[in-house]
């Protein structure tokens, strides 16, 4: 009877913990799994958060701008000179603020402050080195410009110096034009000729006539200065080109009588397609024709003209050497002779170095020797030269 008993209470004892056992797993696994059904449905929704904040457009503000485009060039520099007391400077000799934009689709404004130093006294002053407007949509391929501006003369008048492959300039340029080159306020007319076979372009320019030229002045009268230029650009093959202009001058000079020039510039470029990078030449030569008229009766003819070649060594080094002739325009018997070797390291589009050095003699003086270094720096937007 008690056996029978306790045999009936243990098994009673082993169906109710094996009962607890598997309610207790099967609580466990019932929990697991809601628990990793909700961790994958928070996900879920997360992801989907995302996708909605992602697709909503975000408001930007606009890019439309009345700011003209601005841009600053810093012209640092070193000289030497054999002779004179001084021979060792270092100077800031310029620096170049541009302004440009459209107007409106019919014109657009270029103005150029130059804040420049005067080699005489150090001090610096600041000028309008252009300022001037250009329509942008006349028909028969015409193109009016009206304000302050560089004359369209050869090759190296049109450009800012700080674009030219040399320090100095030309000793014939500045003889007939001045440290500054010839810039004045008037108008100027160019007309694209319709021609197929290669770029012709016709320049036609009033002025009041620069003061501070050697070879013209400004008339205190009605007499203005005119300016032509042709311009003839020729493609020779995909690796170079050739341009021929020819540029004639009418002016008042300081005797109160009229000047007339005469000038013929010339250049060739190879830049081939393979090495353009790393290769290229060019050579580039100016011819100047001065007649003056002095007294009645009495004028003088004098002549004058520069010639260079510069090559590239590598993607950032160029050499240039240049060769000057000049008379004076009102003495044919001072004659001027020049060579000039300049080294330039141009390590981006905006900033390059510069070393030149310069023999020059004439038959009045002792030949004498001068030296530069330069840096030029750009911040900001500036638009490409001509090229």
């Amino acid at each position: 009877m008690y056996k029978r008993f306790f045999f009936r209470y243990s098994l009673f004892t082993f169906f109710f913990i094996a009962l607890i056992t598997v309610c207790n797993f099967c609580s466990a696994q019932v929990t697991a799994d809601s628990t990793s059904k909700d961790s994958v449905l928070v996900k879920q929704i997360e992801e989907q958060m995302k996708v909605s904040s992602a697709s909503v457009p975000q408001q930007t503000r606009s890019t439309l701008s009345f700011n003209p485009d601005i841009g600053v060039i810093g012209d640092f520099r070193g000289s030497y000179i054999s002779r004179g007391k001084k021979n060792l400077d270092f100077f800031l000799n310029e620096t170049e603020v541009s302004l440009q934009a459209a107007v409106d689709p019919y014109i657009r404004a270029d103005f150029f402050l130059s804040f420049a130093r005067n080699p005489e006294t150090g001090n610096y002053g600041v000028e309008v080195e252009e300022g001037y407007l250009t329509t942008l949509s006349l028909p028969a391929r015409l193109q009016l410009k009206a304000g302050r501006f560089r004359s369209a003369i050869g090759r190296i008048n049109p450009v800012h110096p700080h674009a030219l492959p040399f320090i100095d300039l030309p000793n014939a340029y500045v003889n007939y034009f001045g440290e500054e080159g010839l810039k004045d306020e008037g108008i100027s007319l160019s007309w694209l000729l319709p021609t197929n076979s290669f770029y012709q372009e016709i320049v036609f320019q009033a002025t009041s006539g620069f003061s501070e030229s050697p070879a013209f002045s400004r008339s205190q009268g009605n007499r203005l200065l005119y300016v032509s230029h042709l311009k003839n650009f020729f493609t020779l093959s995909d690796n170079a080109s050739l341009e021929l202009g020819v540029t004639g001058i009418s002016g008042p000079n300081d005797s109160a009588r009229v000047t007339n020039m005469a000038a013929a510039d010339l250049t060739y470029k190879w830049k081939p397609i393979q090495l353009n990078t790393y290769h290229s030449l060019t050579w580039q030569s100016e011819f100047y024709f001065n007649h003056a008229n002095l007294m009645d009766n009495y004028s003088i003819n004098s002549f004058g003209m520069y010639s260079f070649i510069q090559y590239q060594l590598a993607k950032r080094w160029f050499l240039t050497g240049r060769y000057d002739y000049s008379q004076r325009p009102y003495d044919k018997t001072v004659k001027e002779n020049a060579f000039s070797l300049t080294a330039g390291w141009y390590a981006t589009e905006f900033s390059k170095l510069e070393f030149e050095t310069k023999t020059t003699d004439d038959n009045i003086d002792k030949r004498f020797y001068q030296g530069w270094l330069r840096w030029i720096f750009v911040i900001g937007a500036h638009g490409a030269h001509q090229y």
